[in-house]
């Protein structure tokens, strides 16, 4: 190689492109070589050594504003510097790791948005028989539970698992859901609020909340995103919660009037 190879043979030779070469050139990772007498530019093995170990560490993760220093370094701060680099790639691959199973879990449905426990409530409410909107609105209302008010999401779950395991509450449950197609004026939304308020008041759900939880300034704005969720397309249904929070509230629950 008396005469050096031309920038053509030099990327090929080194597995990188010619554009690739002259970016290195600019950003002074690899020094230019002089012209010849003919106004080429003929590179030696030392460019090549340059540029493979160039290529090399860009391959692997290093900046290409770094590996300048990094090829020019002692060898303890070379060694140094590539542990900075190996912990950067592992923090980078750990990332990129959980951002798959976000796509993963986005493939499943719900089990982006809601933890598995959810999931099983909302597949429990399925078997059980509740048509597809129910489930859907209740999927809306965990979201919602959890994004505006996750201090009290569990206790959600723990109420909602406590009220499938019980059969008459997923009979008044059921009976609910057909008073959306009364009169918001029937007489029977009263009778069924009283017994869905006993349920709930014989259960986990209304007394499990964390101690203050109802202090904050916004509590109300997010309590009423919640829990009226849906009602401004169901009008008996939204008569029917706001008749079982009154009888929670006479009997002592403290709820915001969201």
């Amino acid at each position: 190689m008396t005469d050096g190879l031309t920038i053509g043979q030099t990327a090929a030779f080194t597995g990188v492109t010619v554009k690739t070469v002259r970016h290195y050139h600019r950003l002074g990772l690899v020094a230019e070589p002089e012209r010849d007498s003919s106004g080429y530019r003929r590179y030696r093995s030392a460019h090549l050594v340059r540029l493979v170990q160039v290529r090399t560490l860009a391959a692997a993760g290093v900046p290409l504003a770094e590996i300048g220093d990094l090829l020019d370094a002692d060898p303890e701060p070379f060694a140094a510097a590539l542990d900075d680099v190996r912990r950067r790639l592992t923090e980078r691959i750990e990332d990129l790791t959980a951002r798959r199973d976000t796509l993963h879990r986005l493939a499943h449905g719900d089990r982006v948005l809601l933890p598995d426990r959810a999931c099983a409530v909302l597949d429990r409410l399925a078997a059980l028989g509740f048509d597809p909107g129910y489930v859907s609105t209740q999927r809306e209302a965990m979201v919602l539970t959890r994004a505006l008010m996750p201090a009290i999401f569990d206790s959600l779950l723990t109420r909602l698992e406590h009220s499938l395991d019980d059969p008459e509450h997923v009979e008044l449950v059921k009976r609910a859901l057909e008073a959306r197609a009364w009169d918001p004026d029937d007489p029977r939304i009263e009778e069924l609020a009283a017994a869905l308020a006993a349920k709930l008041l014989a259960g986990p759900g209304p007394r499990a909340m964390p101690a203050g939880f109802w202090n904050r300034s916004d509590t109300a704005a997010r309590y009423g995103l919640v829990n009226h969720h849906g009602e401004d397309r169901e009008p008996s249904i939204a008569r029917l919660n706001a008749l079982v929070e009154a009888e929670l509230r006479a009997s002592g629950i403290d709820l915001p009037r969201g």
